[in-house]
């Protein structure tokens, strides 16, 4: 009974490790949907979408399988060889004898590095390409999502997805996946090599299974939750980021930054937290692991150990030095993989978190969405016509209250009245923005539901207050990356806004360089800019809201030039405060609550002595006060 001590010391520590895990483990189950450990989708889910993406490229995968059985035959071989390296050194031997074995081992060591090497580089260029597909699929759909949908949606999270999450999968397919496949083909060939080295000093190592069995389980409750907290974290710092940043004008202008700053380390502390966490899990559970590994070398030099020097076989089976060799070589290729699985299994389950919030996003379904018998519309008129319309953003708090209205072809009509009233609403319904609760919109008498979204579009111009230039230059923005329209055709549709004034002074014209949202011009000229990128296009139907609300005087009697202009181009819908810029358009829409209260030519709005009137006359009083 003494002889065996050491082992019984060994077993009750592995004992009392276990019972902990198994406490751990109970007691997680019982609260995992209050410790967050709850999925809304399933690994199986989670890897037959991921694998969808990577079909195509099944050649390249069963190349990379085919070379690492070569590359993993260097670990299964060489403890074998270092072994019979060992038996024939003990005694007399000959160089000749023992140079083969020495050549044996250096070649496949070669061939091991070669075909890892060989195996990296396709894994690489495969994963780029199923992360990049993956990517701009999400892309691609963000792009379909609604406006009252990305508007739900914080710019920071959608960048999270885009970034972060898709460079963890890129490791899962680029790493993970076939490193585990690795280790487990490594696992298995070791195990086989083991049994025909000695089957019962075997059988003793894999009473270490189970153990490890118990503590990865343990250990992916854990991971998971970790990882669910980190992504978390990572995603409420980018939104921060992504909105503060954009902001820090506003922030500065308030004297707001030691209140954001204390606002940023409260999401900051929780990452870093979260990050602690994660790190935690894994560092108890590896070394858990290597526990094993070291109690598996210790009963194979104790048992081994005493077999050799008393020259006894264990359970019936000689042991010699050059067994103990292989098997001590043999343990550490074993628990490595293990080890090494463990740490893959880590960073699958980052992959999976990540994998699980693109999907996420991938699954919201677009509000706006074509009919199955939509059709394309090759060309249109400019005729609208709201029938019995009503529309809210929240259910039952109507912005549009049956509105019924028509525009024919090629008039311009101007939609005034209060804040609320409802009259940039019409014009986002127009272009199908967002989709009406009741009634019917029509575009030449076709329903606008019945019609394909990008077709319906792209015989739209829209003018809107708020413009938005994206980073590139002043050509690029007026033709929004669109071929085959001439540099002549950029210059006329600049002079016919009367942009080419402060373009031409600039030192690279066309070419010079627009900064993140345009802030390198001033509100007139982006404006401008954008008055040039909608008439380039000849929209049929041009929408212009509060489109001169940042333009000076001069510049606005310009501008207003130049819609005189276009108003026999096409059809024209105005939303404006300045009564002066629209008293000659062919009808004005008085809007209240949502309803029409009134509607008519300048003249005939004015003769009624209504709200336009009295609009119109507050307007003249603030006009005159200004002037004093």
């Amino acid at each position: 009974m003494y002889e065996f001590f050491p082992l019984i010391v060994i077993g009750a520590l592995i004992g009392g490790a276990a019972l902990a895990c198994i406490i751990g483990y109970m007691s997680i189950r019982k609260s995992k949907k209050d410790i967050g450990f709850e999925r809304n989708m399933k690994d199986s889910e989670i890897t037959k979408r991921l694998l969808a993406y990577a079909k195509r490229y099944w050649k390249n995968f069963a190349l990379v399988l085919l070379l690492m059985v070569f590359s993993i035959a260097y670990d299964i071989l060489s403890p074998t060889i270092v072994g019979e390296i060992e038996e024939l050194i003990k005694g007399d031997f000959e160089m000749n004898e023992l140079l083969p074995m020495v050549v044996f081992y250096a070649g496949i060591l070669i061939v091991s590095l070669i075909c890892t090497y060989l195996q990296a580089i396709i894994l690489q260029k495969t994963g780029q390409k199923i992360v990049s597909a993956l990517r701009e699929d999400l892309f691609v759909h963000i792009e379909h999502l609604s406006h009252a949908q990305l508007n739900s949606i914080p710019v920071g999270k959608l960048v999270t997805r885009l970034t972060n999450d898709t460079n963890a999968i890129s490791m899962m397919f680029t790493n993970i996946i076939v490193n585990m496949v690795k280790y487990c083909f490594v696992i298995v060939g070791v195990l086989i090599a083991m049994l025909c080295v000695n089957y019962m000093l075997t059988l003793m190592i894999l009473c270490f299974a189970p153990f490890i069995v118990l503590f990865t389980m343990v250990f992916r409750k854990f991971s998971r939750k970790a990882h669910r907290r980190v992504k978390d974290g990572t995603t409420d710092v980018n939104t921060f980021l992504s909105e503060n940043l954009s902001g820090m004008k506003v922030i500065q202008i308030f004297n707001r930054e030691e209140a954001k700053r204390k606002e940023f380390n409260e999401k900051n502390d929780r990452l870093r937290k979260a990050k602690h966490e994660q790190i935690f899990v894994f560092g108890i559970f590896r070394p858990m692991v290597y526990m094993l590994y070291i109690s598996s070398i210790l009963c194979l030099l104790y048992l081994g150990g005493r077999g050799v020097i008393k020259n006894v076989s264990f359970l019936g089976q000689v042991v010699t030095a050059g067994t103990i060799v292989t098997f001590y070589m043999y343990i550490s290729k074993f628990f490595d993989p293990i080890q090494n699985l463990a740490e893959q299994f880590n960073r699958l389950q980052s992959a999976f978190a990540s994998a699980e919030k693109i999907f996420s996003i991938m699954d919201v379904q677009p509000h706006i969405t074509d009919a199955p018998d939509a059709i394309e519309l090759k060309e249109v008129k400019g005729s609208i016509e709201f029938k019995n319309v009503w529309f809210s953003y929240v259910p039952d708090e109507w912005v549009l209250k049956d509105v019924s209205f028509k525009v024919d072809a090629k008039q311009t009509v101007a939609f005034v009245g209060s804040t609320g009233s409802g009259k940039t609403t019409i014009l986002s319904l127009i272009c199908r923005n967002y989709d009406i609760q009741k009634g019917q919109i029509l575009i030449d008498g076709i329903d606008i539901r019945k019609i394909k979204v990008s077709s319906l579009r792209k015989h739209f111009g829209q003018m809107l207050q708020d413009v938005f230039l994206f980073s590139g230059t002043i050509r690029s923005n007026i033709l929004l990356r669109e071929e085959g329209i001439s540099d002549d055709a950029v210059w006329e549709a600049c002079h016919y806004v009367n942009a080419d004034r402060f373009i031409s002074r600039l030192p690279e014209g066309l070419d010079e360089e627009v900064r993140e949202r345009g802030n390198n011009f001033s509100a007139g000229q982006r404006q401008l800019l954008s008055f040039a990128r909608t008439i380039i296009h000849k929209p049929a139907v041009m929408i212009l809201d509060e489109a001169t609300a940042n333009i000076d005087t001069e510049t606005e009697l310009l501008i207003q030039d130049s819609l005189n202009k276009m108003m026999n181009i096409g059809t024209m819908l105005i939303v404006a405060h300045r009564l002066s810029t629209i008293q000659h358009a062919d009808k004005i829409i008085v809007m209240s609550h949502g309803k029409i209260v009134e509607q008519g030519d300048h003249t005939e709005l004015l003769e009624k002595k209504g709200r336009y009137y009295r609009l119109y006359q507050l307007q003249q009083d603030k006009n005159r006060l200004l002037r004093q």
